[in-house]
């Protein structure tokens, strides 16, 4: 019954989602009421003390987005503010000068990781698909061949890294330490990245820059930040995040330089620390008006706030699976099957990821049915970080956003976009999948 219950959910949850055209938000919500009920909870109760389902949805979302509001805040506040300054641009036109025109796959591709770890793959593919398009003129090479680096790459990020949403939501769903997903996640995706973007199928897929579709912000060499300002801002709160890991890896959590690190590279304190800097550079030495500056910040927070309220009302929908006591049923069931958990979290966020089309929501409820089999101690909760975000990116398609916006940008058809886009996301995934497997040899709970 308790299974029967779950699939009555997801279900559901397609359809208020597919037929309806419902949100992730509003659609999470109603489920997580839906679930509850079925599962025997009262929907609200007389005693303060009772478990009812309003309690397991309003528990859920606060203990969801506590402190991920300050992860992806500071976040969206800091790659917005560096690319509004040129930071981006920067980057990028100085690696392509220094690699060559021979190598700008992998000038494009540093650059996609420089940025892409402060920013959201939407956010950054709208900020540095004008500079494939302008490398493209410039040195009459073709548009797909250097777009497709630039989009696996940001979808690595995306898919591996925190501070991004799903594996920084996933993260406090496991309970899993968000250094070490970082760490662990780099390991996996920087080859990911590296080793295939030259697929020679892309050859015969032609792209165009669309009229009115990319940015007309131009910058100079005035106007746009010095390197290694832009490159330390931007990479300053990844250091600091990775490094709490390595050093408590190296040395022990209870070594002082490992407590330091623990303090300064917690990710809130971290992403505050590299958007303060970002602030007084900008304000103190470009001269930078704060008004500027402050509409950038203010700016930035538009692109985070579905996305805020989708993953609280994930976090609802998984409060509601162990308040009912369905993630005790799954602990139960699944305890004596001979899968990895990794496995069985991958292949659930996939199939939402499928059905659903949006990789937040896919992610995050995904992470909730997936939740119990972490907390059976039999695998590190990290790597059920990484295999839940890669599993939730599988096979981008027509009910996804983020194939229309990759289709739109490149002037593609929506066949060639299937071809392109569909299969480089299936291949990251599946990929994903074999680097969290081939970790957890070397890495236990």
């Amino acid at each position: 019954m308790p299974l029967v219950i779950l699939a009555v959910g997801i279900a559901l949850l397609l359809l208020l989602m597919l037929v309806f055209k419902l949100n992730g938000f509003i659609s999470l919500v109603l489920v997580a009421v839906v679930v509850g009920l079925l599962q025997g909870l009262p929907f609200i109760s007389g005693d303060s003390d009772d478990v009812t389902v309003m309690s397991s949805i309003v528990d859920g979302v606060g203990g969801q987005v506590d402190d991920l509001i300050l992860i992806l805040g500071f976040g969206a506040m800091l790659g917005v503010l560096m690319a509004d300054m040129g930071a981006a641009n920067r980057l990028a036109t100085t690696l392509i000068r220094g690699f060559g025109v021979q190598r700008a796959q992998l000038a494009i591709i540093i650059v996609a990781f420089l940025v892409g770890v402060v920013l959201f793959w939407e956010t950054a593919w709208i900020i540095l698909i004008p500079i494939v398009f302008a490398v493209a003129r410039q040195e009459k090479l073709s548009i797909m061949w250097l777009a497709m680096p630039l989009a696996i790459a940001l979808s690595s990020m995306h898919s591996f890294l925190p501070p991004h949403p799903g594996p920084t939501a996933v993260a406090g769903i496991y309970e899993a330490s968000i250094g070490k997903t970082l760490l662990f996640g780099l390991i996996i995706a920087l080859p990911v990245a590296l080793v295939w973007p030259r697929l020679g199928f892309v050859r015969n897929v032609t792209a165009t820059a669309p009229e009115g579709l990319v940015s007309e912000k131009e910058f100079t060499d005035e106007t746009m930040p010095g390197f290694g300002v832009s490159l330390g801002i931007t990479a300053l709160p990844v250091l600091l995040i990775a490094g709490s890991a390595v050093f408590e890896l190296g040395l022990g959590e209870d070594h002082i330089i490992t407590r330091v690190f623990a303090a300064i590279g917690d990710a809130p304190v971290a992403l505050l620390i590299g958007l303060l800097a970002a602030i007084c550079y900008f304000a103190l030495v470009r001269r930078v008006p704060m008004d500027t500056l402050m509409g950038s910040c203010s700016s930035s927070i538009k692109s985070i706030a579905m996305i805020i309220f989708i993953i609280g009302a994930g976090g609802a929908f998984k409060q509601v699976l162990q308040a009912g006591g369905i993630s005790d049923y799954i602990i139960g069931l699944t305890g004596g099957w001979d899968v990895s958990p990794i496995i069985l979290a991958w292949a659930i966020a996939a199939l939402m990821r499928i059905a659903l089309g949006s990789a937040s929501v896919a992610v995050v409820a995904a992470a909730g049915i997936a939740q119990p089999l972490v907390a059976a101690g039999a695998v590190s909760p990290e790597l059920m970080v990484l295999a839940t975000a890669c599993g939730s990116v599988i096979a981008s398609h027509l009910n996804d956003p983020g194939f229309w916006m990759f289709k739109e940008f490149l002037g593609l058809s929506v066949k060639d976009t299937l071809k392109v886009r569909t299969t480089y996301t299936t291949v990251l995934a599946v990929l994903g999948l074999a680097g969290c497997l081939l970790l957890s040899l070397f890495i236990h709970a």
